[in-house]
């Protein structure tokens, strides 16, 4: 039993768990970690007990445990014990923790339900030999029995963590072929317009079979469509049951994944239903009624994964969209060439808030600003705070354009304190101004940024210049500090790329090993080579094959008067 101990630690991260067995005249303690149960735990799994129902107590900071604790009852209603979890010092018990606590709470009533069966079987064995074939085939069926419980408890386990329909599709098919042996396992669920798709993981493998993308109503004449309308599990037994009660579409797909018997198990969601689980095998199978409650379980906790992975896919799209729309549209810059790189991350919920952007000042200098940027956070939260810092940073610099780039990074911290505004990461902010003879001056700050690269048309052999002075990072707990600007000319043919740690940041190795690495690459593309190209080619070979953080890389190179033309 403790291992249902274990398995309560883990959902509602508390410190000790413990299932409290009754017994005559005694109960028995099993818990996790083990030897942690003690005597006030016990006696508030007796008031359990007692009260017949789950109890959960918020504890206080004089000692007194946080208990949360459900009754485990036997097939007639009567009590096996109690599965409780306790923490120290204060704790609020949420829904969720109550709601996970109950359902692992049944689980553990059905093993223990099964192990009292399984006494009996054995009981009755010893007791005639005249029964022993009947035990033994008892004990077969509590055998099958205990495996789809410990089925479902893996399935409360690994269904626990998902973070998106692939891997929810990918966890049931092997969480069902481990037991049930289905040949094919489906997942088909409602799109917004109300049509049946089904679903297969485009990072963990495809499924044997994947329907048309037009999908099919509900009122179609197919299996799972029946098992969504009236919200029960559909077993077409072979496929002459199948051909005499639904559509040739429905045979067919069924004929093309060669199966002998189909179950469509709804998926109940928190509004409606959500879709359907369908398991198929390519010989005959009887669906029993104990197969049956096994499928309803799975399904269920398969909806809630699903239900999970779609409100994760949604928060990452809307994420994603945020960042996008803030990355500018790079605009032509007479005199200068400039391309930018924006990739996400190789996970796709850890969106950020890197940024890159480029804008005139007002003035009679024709002088541009640029600017690179991270906001911590891989989040919605993170990306809506980079447009905040980008759009403040623009209106520092566009009310005072005469003033040096560290006086608006300096007005941007001030706003973001005054406004209680928690942004935290790091930027480089620069301002270029043409001079009449073809250089570009560069004034720039960095607040604890990677360093910009700048290659010399000099010195064509030598990596990439590393800027490396810095200011302090941007902070919330950090109080405003002066800031510097520095100031270096650009040559026509010079190169400066600006960039994010995406690029450079390898799990195990030192920054500079990467950072040594863009330098010299920069230095040795060809200064006729297109900008997105070179950039491109950066990325591909600097940065992780798959990048745990988003990569920003923004790079202007100075025309040479020998092009003749103005590069665009």
């Amino acid at each position: 039993m403790n291992r249902f101990a274990r398995l309560a630690t883990r959902l509602l991260a508390a410190p000790r768990a413990l299932v409290w067995v009754t017994g005559d005249g005694s109960a028995a303690v099993e818990s996790w970690p083990t030897g942690s149960a003690d005597a006030e735990t016990a006696r508030l799994c007796r008031c359990v007990a007692e009260l017949g129902g789950p109890l959960a107590l918020t504890g206080s900071d004089d000692d007194r445990l946080a208990f949360a604790g459900v009754p485990l009852v036997g097939p007639e209603g009567e009590l096996l014990g109690v599965l409780a979890a306790t923490d120290t010092g204060p704790r609020t018990w949420s829904e969720d923790d109550l709601r996970d606590l109950g359902d692992l709470g049944a689980a553990c009533s059905a093993q223990m339900r099964l192990r009292l069966r399984s006494d009996e079987v054995l009981r009755a064995g010893e007791a005639a030999d005249e029964a022993a074939a009947l035990a033994e085939a008892q004990a077969d069926r509590m055998e099958t029995l205990l495996n789809r419980a410990q089925l479902l408890l893996r399935a409360a386990e690994d269904l626990g963590d998902t973070s998106g329909l692939g891997e929810v599709w990918a966890r049931v098919s092997d969480l069902a072929g481990s037991d049930l042996k289905p040949s094919h396992v489906g997942l088909v669920l409602a799109g917004e317009d109300g049509l049946l798709r089904q679903v297969a993981g485009a990072e963990v493998g495809q499924a044997p079979w994947k329907a048309t993308d037009a999908g099919y109503e509900l009122d179609a004449g197919r299996p799972g469509a029946r098992a969504v309308r009236e919200r029960r599990t559909v077993v077409v037994a072979d496929r002459q049951t199948l051909a005499s009660g639904y559509a040739p579409e429905a045979v067919a797909e069924f004929d093309a994944l060669g199966l002998h018997t189909l179950a469509c198990v709804p998926l109940p969601g928190t509004e409606a239903v959500l879709g359907v689980l369908e398991l198929g095998w390519d010989i005959p199978h009887v669906v029993d009624s104990a197969e049956r409650a096994v499928l309803v379980v799975l399904a269920d906790y398969t909806a809630r994964a699903v239900e999970r992975a779609t409100y994760l896919d949604e928060r990452v799209s809307i994420a994603l969209r945020l960042q996008e729309a803030m990355l500018t549209d790079l605009v032509e810059v007479p005199g200068l060439e400039t391309a930018a790189l924006y990739r996400p991350a190789a996970q796709q919920d850890m969106v950020g808030g890197d940024w890159y952007d480029l804008y005139p000042l007002p003035g009679p200098h024709g002088a541009w600003a640029l600017t690179v940027g991270d906001i911590t956070g891989h989040d919605v939260h993170a990306a809506a705070l980079m447009g905040q810092v980008r759009s403040m940073l623009r209106q520092a610099d566009i009310d005072h354009p005469e003033r040096p780039p560290h006086q608006a990074v300096e007005a941007l911290v001030q706003a973001c304190q005054t406004l209680d505004l928690p942004a935290g990461g790091t930027l480089v902010h620069a301002h270029l101004t043409p001079r009449s003879d073809g250089h570009w001056q560069l004034a720039w700050t960095n607040a604890g940024h990677p360093p910009p690269l700048l290659t010399h048309p000099d010195a064509p052999a030598e990596p990439a210049e590393q800027l490396r002075a810095h200011d302090v990072l941007l902070h919330p707990a950090l109080p405003p500090v002066p800031r510097t600007t520095r100031t270096r000319l650009l040559a026509p043919g010079s190169t400066l790329l600006l960039y994010t740690d995406g690029l450079v940041e390898h799990r195990g190795q030192d920054l500079g090993t990467a950072t040594d690495e863009a330098a010299r690459l920069l230095a040795a593309a060809h200064p006729d080579a297109p900008l997105a190209d070179v950039l491109r080619h950066l990325a591909d070979t600097v940065a992780p094959t798959r990048s745990e953080d988003d990569t920003v890389l923004f790079a202007i190179r100075i025309a040479s008067p020998a092009s003749g033309a103005d590069r665009p």
